[in-house]
């Protein structure tokens, strides 16, 4: 079937109208009129009810609504498969969310390009939501996250376990109670720990996004709470201080693996991945080594 019928389908639904879809599409309505003849004549099936304020689907079509998006991720992931550069023995692709971009993806790309030469690669950032949804579709082989959704077509492992720790720019800041707190949102399990240790404490400000809020603290001064591999360096040149009395917090990191990626040229890659970040953790000073 013509991959264009099934996303003109899909453009109706969600426009609600032929006329919006063909807007949508940047062709002409008697285009998408057309397309929907040739799928309806294809499944047999009337698939819309047309009214004036535009298209309804029928019984048949709300039942081709559950495949068309699987047949169009299907033709993608199918695409994406087939454009082996030359030279090249697969394609694979791997993403994180954007705080794990650096280093962690960073290192896991170059350790790929060293290791799986006769691998093209590519290589995605987005937000935990939309990155889920595309490891789910195949979109994406393998990815990097703090808290996956539990999607079917997902194969999640805990690859290490991060910790949170508190840092501040002044030596005599104990406790996350002044007006220079920076609360940094690092998911549910985290906030309800925090809410439990500082019932009191009501920050000024909150960010999502680690790398600007531990930029925001570094120039302009302040506190939070901070993963210990992104820290250390500042720690260790006196930038930042450690308040080693203060709790620390388990951050879990996981590899998420789509459930259709290629195993042959996706596991190899996972294994050097969990390879990597143990030898990280290994590595890895503990708060109390750090000066």
């Amino acid at each position: 079937m013509n991959i264009e019928l099934a996303r003109t389908f899909i453009a109706i639904v969600s426009t609600g109208s032929f006329i919006r879809a063909s807007e949508h599409l940047n062709v002409a309505q008697t285009t998408v009129s057309a397309r929907i003849r040739n799928l309806e004549q294809l499944l047999g099936r009337d698939l819309f009810i047309r009214h004036k304020g535009g298209a309804t689907l029928t019984p048949a079509g709300q039942q081709f609504l559950r495949h068309a998006p699987m047949f169009i991720q299907l033709w993608q992931r199918t695409l994406h498969q087939v454009a082996v550069p030359p030279g090249r023995r697969a394609v694979l692709t791997v993403g994180s969310e954007v705080s794990l971009a650096q280093p962690l993806l960073l290192d896991w790309v170059r350790w790929i390009r060293d290791s799986l030469p006769d691998i093209a690669l590519r290589v995605h950032v987005d937000v935990p939501k939309d990155l889920t949804k595309q490891v789910a579709s195949g979109e994406v082989d393998l990815a990097i996250m703090y808290a996956p959704q539990h999607l079917p077509g997902l194969k999640i492992d805990l690859l290490m376990e991060e910790e949170l720790v508190f840092v501040t720019t002044d030596p005599k800041t104990r406790s996350p109670d002044g007006s220079d707190y920076i609360y940094m949102d690092w998911g549910r399990e985290f906030t309800l720990q925090h809410e439990m240790n500082f019932p009191d404490v009501a920050p000024d400000i909150q960010m999502d996004l680690g790398p600007l809020a531990l930029n925001y603290i570094l120039s302009t001064g302040g506190c939070g709470y901070f993963r210990l591999s992104s820290v250390q360096p500042y720690v260790a040149t006196g930038e930042l201080h450690l308040v080693r009395e203060l709790p620390m917090f388990s951050h879990p990191v996981y590899a998420v693996q789509s459930a259709i990626a290629d195993r042959s040229v996706s596991d190899a890659a996972l294994a050097g991945l969990h390879a990597m970040a143990g030898a990280k953790t290994t590595a890895s000073e503990s708060p109390a080594e750090m000066s």
